[in-house]
């Protein structure tokens, strides 16, 4: 004969050893006392929390013979027939095979005869959540009119998905998860009635692993009773459940306080190649994690199972981290702990977790912030005026500073170049158009990280002359001429060709056909008014054309 499960062999008989639902046993004794009694129940709340178990005690509680205050006794004939599964007055339907409308219209059928030997019917529907809208439909006129000898208790995890109308004529009562101590105190009951022999570590870890549930640590606990003879200890909850041991989860924070990535990688690895469910094991870190979060913000939560020796130890880990470090942390783990569902490569969510945790965390900006460029939208207070034509060996001269607010809050991306255009030697003329030229690359690649259009903008002129300090830049388009004139926009021009070639010039930007026969006396060839050259000659109208699907219909200049 098969052995009998540790959950089923050890049920609760008495209200008084449901453990951790106070709130449920107080209210249904005092109904039982005061012989109010109702006709429909609603149980809902996780698995494994008591609640198909304390629909049972109350079929025995509301049937028993004893005096109302002994109620249930376990001892007379219908307590009997209860703990045996033998009272034909006690009705338990699975919601989830019998979902149908027809099963419910056999049931309202069988409600109205009277019960065989008890004093009320008591009908137990579990999950009944499952049942479907015209199941539902015909419940609800025997729940709203039931005979006076019937009893309805309704179990669910999901209580959400039952009608409104269901609900409404059901006294419902929502039982909890089950604290972590209460479960370890339960779990030592249990060890020294089936003489096992555990630790006190080991059955913490268990009832952790359990998550609130009653019913799966008593069945972590039968599991591991057969693991070894000689007792159950944490190395074996760790072997047998797949978890990473408790030194590998202290050495992944460690390598997070320290910045270490290598230190945390191999750490992660060597756990999961070690038989660590990677799952588990992100669970823990996040466990841990949270544990330091609470800490560092001085919370008032207890946890059950930081002992008084741990808490040195998890408030000096909690030290080194800053609390928006430690709130990321736990996110990216947490996600990882449902991402790590299996893939050839399990451990990959743990090690992006470890990785992204690595990094600061974004800052808060305004919308102008992010949406502003790296150079200024407004011009700064303009130089003094010089004939652009004619070449000039003195620098420009600094701008005022501004008292307004908007001159203060200048971006500083400006300042630094007008400090470092400054700095640089003027320029000598020994810079050719030729030289420009070859290394008009290195410019542009100098502009990108200033200025994406910028640069996109220059990719449309070409250097024509260099006149003492001042590079003529000649232009296609007579729009990328104006953007690029814009006085900031030359600012950060004259500060990457400075950086370029060490000497300090100004830009003065010229049309095709119109200005280049005054700035070098030769003529240039006119350009193709083509619509397909066009395309080809200037990379933003391609790009454009090719990325927006924009047609090129007239030329303007």
């Amino acid at each position: 004969m098969a052995v009998q499960a540790l959950y089923r062999k050890w049920r609760p008989q008495t209200l008084d050893e449901l453990v951790g639902q106070e709130h449920v046993v107080r209210t249904l004794r005092n109904a039982l006392t005061s012989g109010r009694i109702h006709h429909a129940y609603l149980f809902t709340g996780p698995r494994g929390t008591g609640k198909t178990t304390t629909a049972r005690l109350l079929a025995k509680a509301v049937n028993c013979l004893a005096p109302e205050r002994e109620r249930p006794c376990n001892e007379c004939p219908i307590c009997q027939a209860v703990n045996e599964g033998r009272l034909l007055d006690l009705i338990e339907i699975d919601a989830a095979s019998n979902t149908g409308v027809d099963d419910v219209r056999e049931l309202r059928e069988r409600v109205g005869f009277r019960p065989n030997e008890a004093r009320y019917k008591v009908y137990v529907i579990d999950e009944v959540h499952m049942l479907s809208n015209a199941a539902f439909n015909a419940l609800l006129k025997t729940l709203e009119e039931p005979p006076p000898h019937a009893i309805f208790v309704l179990a669910t995890t999901e209580p959400h998905k039952i009608p409104a109308t269901v609900l409404s004529r059901c006294q419902r009562f929502d039982f909890r998860r089950i604290p972590v101590s209460k479960i370890v105190a339960r779990l030592e009951w249990l060890a020294e009635q089936e003489h096992i022999r555990a630790d006190r570590e080991a059955l913490t870890l268990i009832a952790r692993q359990a998550t609130g549930s009653m019913r799966d640590a008593e069945s972590l606990l039968d599991q591991l009773a057969s693991y070894e003879e000689s007792g159950i200890t944490a190395m074996e909850v760790h072997a047998t459940l797949g978890t990473g041991v408790v030194e590998s989860v202290d050495r992944v924070i460690d390598a997070l306080s320290q910045g270490d990535v290598a230190q945390g990688l191999t750490v992660i690895n060597t756990a999961v190649d070690e038989g660590a469910d990677p799952r588990q094991f992100a669970r823990q870190i996040v466990d841990h994690l949270r544990t330091l979060l609470l800490l560092r913000l001085g919370s008032d939560i207890v946890l059950s199972y930081v002992s008084d020796e741990m808490r040195p130890r998890l408030e000096e880990q909690a030290a080194t981290f800053s609390p928006r470090t430690l709130a990321q942390a736990v996110r990216l783990f947490n996600q990882a702990a449902a991402e790590a569902k299996g893939g050839w490569q399990p451990q990959l969510p743990l090690e992006m977790a470890f990785v992204e945790a690595m990094l600061p965390p974004k800052e808060e900006s305004t919308p102008r912030e992010r949406s502003a460029p790296p150079t200024p939208r407004t011009p700064p207070p303009s130089r003094p005026a010089t004939p652009s034509s004619a070449p000039s060996s003195s620098p420009p001269a600094r701008a005022r500073p501004s008292s307004s607010p908007q001159a203060q809050a200048q971006p500083e991306a400006v300042k630094e170049p007008e400090v470092a255009y400054r700095d640089a030697a003027p320029g000598d003329g020994s810079l050719t158009p030729e030289t420009l030229r070859s290394r008009w690359p290195e410019l542009l690649n100098a502009l990108r990280p200033r200025n994406l259009a910028l640069e996109a903008l220059m990719r449309s002129c070409e250097p024509l002359a260099v006149e003492g300090d001042v590079i003529v830049l000649e232009f296609v388009h007579k729009f990328h001429r104006g953007k690029v004139d814009e006085e900031h926009n030359k600012r950060v021009i004259e500060q990457a060709l400075s950086d370029l070639v060490g000497q300090r010039y100004r830009v003065r930007c010229v049309l095709a056909r119109s200005e280049r026969d005054a700035a070098s006396g030769s003529v240039s060839k006119p350009p193709s008014s083509s619509p397909e050259q066009i395309v080809a000659e200037d990379p933003v109208v391609r790009a454009a054309v090719e990325d927006l699907g924009a047609q090129v219909l007239r030329r303007y200049e």
